[in-house]
């Protein structure tokens, strides 16, 4: 492919609406615009990319540092809109909404069950205010939250412990889609918003954390406003139609595998398990791959194998040479990119860096004169010289990747 008929549009400075490094560079290459879509260089990259995915464990030979499961494949960037909690050590990962984490819960009945006891506490609509108001941790406390199911109006009660907070993905795994429950629903269950418990509510699906039948004499509301029970206890005052892992896990909770401190990272998804998402696979390309002067893409991940370009001699026609040479390459199966713009060295020298491709290669008269051409790796610092018979006579892009080696 030739640099014009791609229309290449390079930048010399980042775009300030870049958030990432990576991105910046896929402005500066040309690959999309400062809108995040992609040109025509862009298209072509995707294209390569969807043809390399004909073979399914094709992301493990891009050089990717990925977090996976069995469903679906992240990568790790400042911008990304998924969160996820995994484990440095076991490599476990899973959406941060989804993530299981080793909870710290007692023996059951690990203390004697006291008896409840309604205590007065005004202005106590939260569990911090209320914690603090009776002297006690966040943990010896329950949590009420409130949802109706759109599907059959089923109202919903749902305890956690104070110190959790719920995940809503986890409960809609049990029970499906909810809402919040309007003032309405809550009165007629029983219930008195901001100092609610499961105690004594009538028509109600009562869904509780796994970890609140493990923990004892927890304060939870009356269901009377400025009143709250002390020790009540899950099987004794109220039992539960689902008992699950309900809470959210934070970054430091103990992973569900191997007990380490887990991790919460930005990440997007490369692939779930049926599908691949191949601007974000791009992204993750060039945030994996550049350096201060531009992309530096591996192959087979690269659009083109090689950027051919040419320097105007005095003598020679450098230009004629490297159209040969296009030809010859691309005859072998291997792909290039020819700069074919009537443009300064230092330009292209520039633009060739920013772009990426694996592997340089310069007609220059002076080379040409003793049957040479520059060929120059894009991540070494040092330029070769090889003989342009030995170029010319290539049979396909395994022989030229050793000839780099040699």
């Amino acid at each position: 492919m030739k640099y014009r008929d791609l229309n290449i549009q390079t930048q010399r400075e980042a775009p300030n609406n870049a958030r990432t490094e990576g991105f910046a560079f896929l402005v500066r290459a040309g690959y999309v615009t400062r809108e995040n879509v992609p040109t025509q260089l862009g298209e072509r990259a995707l294209d390569h990319l969807r043809g390399l995915s004909s073979d399914p464990s094709f992301l493990l030979h891009l050089s990717l540092p990925t977090l996976n499961n069995n469903n679906e494949t992240f990568f790790p960037v400042a911008s990304g809109a998924v969160e996820v909690a995994h484990c440095p050590e076991c490599k476990y990962a899973e959406r941060l909404e989804l993530a299981r984490f080793a909870k710290p819960a007692g023996a059951k009945h690990a203390s004697p069950l006291l008896p409840i006891e309604k205590v007065l506490t005004p202005d106590c609509h939260t569990i911090e205010a209320l914690a603090n108001f009776l002297e006690v941790p966040r943990e010896k406390t329950a949590k009420a939250l409130m949802y109706t199911r759109p599907s059959d109006d089923q109202f919903i009660f749902v305890v956690v412990r104070g110190d959790m907070q719920l995940s809503e993905a986890k409960l809609k795994q049990h029970v499906g889609d909810v809402r919040a429950a309007s003032a309405e629903e809550i009165e007629r269950s029983g219930a008195a918003a901001g100092y609610a418990s499961p105690i004594g509510l009538k028509n109600t699906m009562i869904v509780v954390d796994d970890l609140i039948p493990q923990s004892q004499n927890l304060v939870a509301g009356a269901n009377e406003a400025g009143y709250h029970l002390r020790n009540t206890n899950y099987g004794r005052d109220y039992s539960a139609e689902i008992v699950a892992d309900l809470v959210q896990t934070a970054a430091g909770d103990a992973c569900i595998n191997c007990g380490n401190p887990l991790s919460v990272s930005s990440t997007v998804i490369l692939a779930t398990r049926n599908e691949y998402h191949f601007e974000n696979i791009l992204l993750a390309l060039a945030e994996a791959h550049h350096d201060l002067k531009g992309l530096t893409l591996p192959h087979p991940a690269a659009p083109f194998d090689v950027y051919l370009m040419q320097v105007p001699g005095k003598e020679m026609d450098t230009r004629l040479k490297a159209e040969e040479i296009y030809t010859s390459l691309q005859s072998a199966g291997i792909s290039v990119l020819f700069d074919d713009r009537e443009e300064r060295a230092g330009v292209k020298f520039n633009d060739a860096d920013l772009i990426g491709c694996p592997l340089r290669v310069t007609v220059g008269e002076k080379g040409l004169k003793e049957g040479m051409v520059e060929l120059k790796p894009r991540k070494e610092k040092e330029n070769r010289l090889t003989r342009l018979t030995i170029l010319m006579s290539l049979a396909g892009p395994t022989e030229l990747w050793n000839l780099t080696k040699d």
